[in-house]
């Protein structure tokens, strides 16, 4: 063993990650060849017994150090006294900015493992469900209904696509799928159909609603878009087809997204609504 040459081990009542990427960072900071500092990471120190089988790996024969990220104060102070009597030198990282939070805010820390990558894994998955609605947004793609949480549809204008994002913010896939009485419906419709709900809205508030988006986008010329008598035919079609897949309907008229969404989530966690259910995985 060249002069150099020692171990750090990682502890974490987690995976360790912080940890790990801690000790790598101060590592670094030597001139040294990498090799002659070896990190061994020990994940799910999360009780006595765990204390003691992560000590049976430290090599008593090679200099060593113990780096941790433990958070449950029985468990810290176990592994503390074991490596006070067997003389191995430890760095808490978590410690002292946990005194120091406790300090300024007041309050006790919840000394719960593993907080840190629950938070990062609802992250990931609302990005993941931002993502599916934006691809699976306005019926593209409509074999991704097989994948969604649910799928709303109605004639357009009536609030499906924001919808579906503020959804996709508390992580539920959403997909949205326009109606119009000459397009046939997508198959994929009647395949989950236990995940479709249905938007109407009244027709004199659809037809404002319409005619701001022309003004909006600068078209002054007359448009069967916002003609009464066909959005009175749009909506008799789009119901015509709610009662055919037997879906639930919510009537957006007046009604903000948030509470349009708001009572989209009612319909999905009542009882995992007619056993439709999140497709997870």
């Amino acid at each position: 063993m060249t002069e150099q040459e020692m171990t750090v081990y990682v502890l974490s009542d987690s995976i360790g990650e912080t940890a790990e990427s801690v000790a790598r960072a101060a590592i670094s900071q030597f001139e040294m060849n990498s090799e002659f500092v070896r990190v061994e990471r020990i994940p799910f120190v999360h009780s006595r017994e765990r204390v003691d089988e992560a000590l049976e790996r430290v090599d008593r024969s090679e200099r060593n150090l113990i780096v941790y990220t433990l958070v449950v104060s029985e468990v810290l102070e176990y592994m503390e006294q074991r490596c006070s009597e067997e003389g191995i030198p430890t760095v808490d990282i978590m410690g002292p900015l946990m005194v120091a939070l406790r300090t300024v805010l007041g309050r006790e820390p919840r000394q719960e493992p593993g907080i840190i990558h629950r938070m990062d894994e609802r992250y990931f998955r609302r990005v993941a469900a931002v993502e599916f609605a934006v691809r699976y947004d306005d019926g593209r793609e409509p074999r991704g209904f097989l994948k969604a949480d649910v799928v709303l549809t109605g004639v357009s204008r009536t609030s499906k696509t924001p919808v579906c994002m503020y959804l996709a913010h508390r992580e539920y896939r959403a997909a949205n799928y326009p109606l119009a009485p000459e397009v046939e419906p997508a198959r994929e419709l009647f395949l989950v159909r236990n995940r479709v709900i249905g938007m109407t809205i009244a027709a004199d508030q659809l037809r404002a609603i319409r005619r701001e988006r022309i003004r909006r986008l600068g078209l002054n010329r007359p448009s069967n878009y916002d003609d009464l008598h066909r959005i009175h035919a749009e909506l008799r079609h789009a119901s015509s087809l709610f009662r055919e897949l037997g879906c639930p309907v919510i009537d957006v008229s007046n009604k903000a997204v948030e509470e349009t969404a708001t009572t989209v989530l009612e319909i999905l966690r009542e009882g995992e609504w007619r056993g439709g259910g999140r497709t997870d995985g």
